[in-house]
């Protein structure tokens, strides 16, 4: 059987509930901004049952977006996302599992008319997220896709990353959590099924992950959350013993002219505090905590993703790119567990 096959059986029939799992790796424990607990209140019952995800995967300001979810599963984030993207916006979910397709095409009504909607603003695709192509997405279409503890599951990897970078839009981007592990997993235990459907198999090395975001055309990723993976089963600790996993949230903008490295060209940017459900500070990145009303030094490549992004009419910008000062002090190339720098920090910080 194929890897695929194997995990369509394991979400599909193996698992009934969330609690059908044997780690923690899809499943991390999550502390919810309150526009996403009310969203998430509005969700039924049997939806919330069939979530697997392993982290937060809804970025700000999304009003009015075009969302994609790879591998929606049962529909949780897609109908969160549909709470947050109101009636003018859109989302659509891509999953290859039937038996979870079944469970969020069933309740489409049933959320239209809990958010008070004339029109279903969600739709469900039967299809692999490798595969985009397959489905008839649009080049340059979407505002943002979403996947939450999915891609460590698909074989291939980098065509996921060149498809997702295919249908956003310049200035999109592709928010996600995933598992990853600090050194490569073994082929003995890439061939596993079970860890394949606990997402520990499919786990990419963290450097690996960058690399194939860097070709793929994402040239600067950021990290959001990391946070460790605990194995709640004795024999698969054992499977895994020496290597460590993490759950890890990125965010990765389509900016076609983001350079390789953070570059200092002395700019800065003042958050005005506009963003409804973050009116006191923005994050962008795990270590960019930019408070409203301050100026914030940031270095190009940030600048950028505020300033050539859906975020533009939230931020003053000062400066250019007429002068360049060399690398952006607090940059570095560590693993996203190992950086000097945490959330909290301020007074301006690369990744």
């Amino acid at each position: 059987m194929s890897t695929t096959k194997e995990v369509q059986e394991y979400y599909g029939k193996t698992l009934q509930k969330s609690e059908d799992l044997k780690t923690n790796a899809c499943c991390t424990a999550i502390s919810y901004p309150q526009h996403i607990k009310d969203a998430l209140a509005l969700v039924h019952d049997e939806v919330h049952a069939k979530y697997y995800g392993c982290g937060l995967t809804i970025p700000n300001e999304l009003e009015g977006c075009k969302v994609l979810d790879l591998g929606s599963g049962a529909g949780r984030d897609c109908y969160v996302l549909s709470k947050l993207v109101g009636q003018e916006g859109e989302v659509v979910g891509v999953d290859m599992t039937k038996e979870q397709l079944e469970v969020a095409n069933r309740h489409i009504d049933y959320h239209t008319e809990k958010f008070g909607y004339k029109t279903p603003n969600v739709r469900f695709l039967e299809g692999q997220i490798e595969k985009l192509n397959e489905l008839d997405l649009r080049d340059n279409y979407f505002d943002a896709i979403v996947s939450n503890c999915v891609i460590n599951l698909c074989e291939d990897k980098e065509a996921v990353l060149k498809e997702a970078y295919r249908v956003l839009k310049e200035g999109g981007e592709l928010y996600f959590s995933d598992v990853y592990a600090d050194r490569r997993v073994p082929e003995a235990l890439q061939k596993d099924p079970v860890l394949w459907g606990e997402c520990l198999s499919g786990a990419l090395y963290w450097n690996d992950f960058i690399n194939l975001a860097k070709k793929a055309g994402f040239a600067d990723p950021r990290v959001m959350e990391q946070a460790p993976i605990t194995i709640q089963n004795k024999e698969v600790e054992e499977k895994c013993r020496g290597i460590k996993f993490y759950s890890v949230t990125y965010r990765l903008f389509k900016i076609s002219d983001l350079e390789t490295d953070c570059e200092d060209y002395g700019q800065s940017v003042v958050y005005k505090g506009t963003m409804q459900d973050t009116p006191e500070v923005f994050w962008l990145d795990g270590h960019h905590e930019i408070k409203a009303g301050s100026e914030f030094k940031i270095c190009g490549n940030s600048w950028k993703m505020l300033h050539d992004t859906r975020f533009k009419k939230h931020f003053d910008f000062k400066g250019n790119f007429s002068t360049h000062l060399g690398i952006f002090d607090g940059c570095g190339g560590a693993a996203p567990w190992n950086v000097t720098a945490s959330k909290g920090s301020t007074g301006g910080s690369c990744c």
